[in-house]
Order: C-alpha cells, then sequence, then structure tokens
C-alpha cells in the first residue's frame, strides 16, 4: 500500500504528512510550488482534482480531497489509530474539531491575511476581522484550559486539524505570552517526532 500525497508548500497539506508520519504508513510525496506572483497552486495540480487544490491524496487509484476527510480516510487504514476516543463525549469532540477547524476558526484568520494585503483598503475592516479571530482563538483557549489534547487525554487526528489554525494564528495575532494553553500545545505538538520528520519530507512550512 503506497499513498501518494500531492503537497503543496507552505499549505494545509503539511497535516497529512505528519498524519502519515505518526501512523507509519508508507507514502510519497509529490511537491508543488506556489506561484511566486499569486501565491497560488499551479495548474498542474487540476491533472489530480478539478479545483486545484491541495492536499489531495492517490491511494490505489482512489483520490481523495479535502484534509479533514483524508484524516478519516487514513484513520480507517489504520484501524482507528487516532481516531475518536471510546467516550461519547471524547467521540463528539473529536469530530467537531476536524470541522471546526476549517468551517469556523479559519475563515477569520483567511480574511485577516487578504486584509492585510490590502494595505490601506483592508483598514476599515481590519478592527473587525481581528475582534471575530479573538472570539475563536478565546474559545480555543478555554478548551485547552480544560484538556491537553482537543478530543481528550490523548493526543489525536483532531489535534492534527487544528494544527495549520492555530500556526497562523500564532504567525499573525502573536499569542505567546497572551494565550498560554494554546501556546504551550503548539511547543508540545512542534516536539513530537513524527512533526518534525514531517517537515523533513514536505520541505519549507512558514508556520514551523
Amino acid at each position: 500500500m503506497t499513498i501518494t500525497v500531492h503537497h503543496l508548500e507552505n499549505s494545509r497539506s503539511q497535516r497529512v504528512l505528519w498524519m502519515l508520519e505518526e501512523l507509519g504508513l508508507p507514502y510519497e510525496v509529490k511537491r508543488y510550488e506556489r506561484d511566486r506572483k499569486t501565491m497560488l497552486a499551479p495548474p498542474e495540480l487540476k491533472a489530480v482534482h478539478p479545483l486545484g487544490k491541495s492536499p489531495v491524496i492517490d491511494h490505489d487509484s482512489r483520490i481523495v480531497a479535502e484534509t479533514a476527510t483524508i484524516l478519516e480516510y487514513l484513520v480507517a487504514l489504520a484501524n482507528g489509530r487516532l481516531g475518536p476516543p471510546e467516550d461519547a463525549d471524547g467521540t463528539m469532540r473529536w469530530r467537531y474539531f476536524l470541522d471546526y477547524a476549517e468551517g469556523s476558526l479559519m475563515p477569520p484568520l483567511l480574511l485577516s491575511l487578504v486584509i492585510a494585503k490590502l494595505g490601506p483598503l483592508g483598514w476599515p475592516a481590519r478592527g473587525f476581522i481581528t475582534k471575530m479571530a479573538m472570539v475563536h482563538i478565546d474559545y480555543v483557549e478555554s478548551e485547552l484550559q480544560q484538556r491537553p489534547w482537543f478530543a481528550g487525554a490523548a493526543f489525536s487526528a483532531a489535534d492534527i486539524m487544528m494544527s495549520f489554525p492555530l500556526e497562523a494564528a500564532r504567525q499573525r495575532f502573536g499569542l505567546d505570552g497572551k494565550r498560554p494553553a494554546i501556546t504551550a500545545w503548539l511547543d508540545r505538538i512542534h516536539a513530537r517526532p513524527a512533526y518534525r520528520a514531517a517537515l523533513e519530507k514536505g520541505g519549507p512550512y512558514a508556520y514551523a
């Protein structure tokens, strides 16, 4: 069983490499570089998936896209490892944070990046978007004050899913010293051997 990861530099697909390293599943990486002017994915990715985005994996000629879907697919391949806890509350948290990472937390962070690139034109909206993002950051901080990992007592795919938006938030809003639970969690995931191995496989990643 070999999995091909269509990996775009400085992107969400770094989480897929990390997940594969944690699970010890065999995989190979096909790297893509962003357009240096637009910072968008190259057109070659459209040959893999019609949306031309990453991450995408190819497993036995089955194309799987969307990070949360890919992580759940890999959990199934690994016989449930890094899947939801056995208790009902932990299972609900696991599924919730897989969806929350991209569905609720990432949009205001992406908007803040777009507004920053607009320069003076974005100034009127900057305060509103920052306030919106901080509501989510405060919520995540409160969750991590209750337990060491997002789903419960053990590290899981939910933590891998939440890594990209929280790494982005740390870079854009400077959370160190202000959100100790998030900062400690980021330090814990960055210390994991599988995380470091995935960085070596994936190449440049601005949020590490």
